[in-house]
Parts: C-alpha cells; structure tokens; sequence
C-alpha cells in the first residue's frame, strides 16, 4: 500500500501531503469524503462530487488541503511534476500553489507544471489568473490556449503556446 504522510504529523492539521510513492486512491479514502480515485498506476486521478478532476503525473510531488464533504480541495500545493484540473464553473474556487506562481480558478481545465527552474500553466479550456508568488500586484489571466512561465527571475506574458508544446504537456496524462 502506497504511504501517505499526513502534516498533520509534521507541521498542521488539514493538510494531506502525496508524496511521490503515493497514489490518489489513498487520499481518497483517508481525507476526501465523497471523492473517488482511479488510475492505472500512469496518472492517478481524483473525483470530488461532479465539480472537479485532478490527474497527477507519475512522479509528482503534491499536498491537498480539504475541504468538508466531497467539495473539491481547497489549495493544492504542486511542488514537483504536473497535475492537470478540470474545475466546472460555479464550483468553489480552488487556488494551485507553486514554489513560484499561483494559480487560482473558478471553472476551466489546465495544467500546472513545476521543475527546479520554473512553473508552467496552460490553459486548455475557461480561464486562469496567475501571479508570482513573490509579487502580488501583476497578475495575467489566460485563456484557452494560452499559457505563462513563472520563476524566480522572470514572469512572462500570457502567450499562446506552439502545438508541440501543448501535446508533449498532455501526453504526459495520455492526452
């Protein structure tokens, strides 16, 4: 069975950290009721009532803070790897946080990417407001097919991103 580490252990209470052996399922069980997990061990996925998907890539570093019942998590905390999120319009705002950006979305589908350099959102459908972590006065909002590159030292425009892309971004959850 997959380890899950709470920080409830570690730091505070409320929050679930997936750690990079973990899968969704666990978090399903233990700290989101009425969500439910899936996956093929490729991309795990995670279902919190009919308002929100979350598909992690192998190999990411991710920590959830709940909210009570099946709404969907509140923050989500990438901070390795890639996680794809589908939100419906109408549903609770859910904000990703990054070692650089944030992303905070009220219904759209995107992707939040994060290696050592930088943090990578694109926007597959609705819209997206991002802004550095460091900075909270610029904030770029994206639109489908738009995406931003965040890190330490640059912050660039919301741009529309060449198909390559785009397609080796989804691939990595079978897209």
């Amino acid at each position: 069975m997959p380890e899950l580490m709470s920080k409830n252990a570690r730091a505070g209470a409320g929050l679930t950290t997936l750690l990079l052996a973990s899968t969704l399922s666990t978090i399903a069980t233990d700290a989101f009721a009425g969500c439910v997990a899936s996956g093929s061990g490729a991309v795990d996925r995670l279902t919190c009532g009919t308002g929100f998907v979350l598909e992690k890539a192998p190999g990411s570093e991710l920590t959830l803070v709940p909210r009570p019942g099946d709404a969907p998590p509140r923050t989500l905390e990438l901070l390795d790897g890639a996680i794809l999120i589908e939100v419906e319009p109408g549903t609770r705002p859910t904000q990703i946080r990054t070692p650089n950006a944030i992303a905070a979305v009220r219904g759209t589908t995107y992707v939040v990417e994060v290696t050592a350099a930088q943090t990578s959102v694109f926007v597959i459908d609705g819209e997206v407001s991002v802004r550095r972590v460091s900075d909270a006065a610029r904030t770029v909002r994206l639109r489908a097919g738009q995406g931003v590159d965040v890190s330490d030292s640059r912050f660039t425009d919301a741009l529309r991103w060449p198909d390559r892309r785009v397609r080796a971004l989804l691939s990595r959850f079978g897209r």
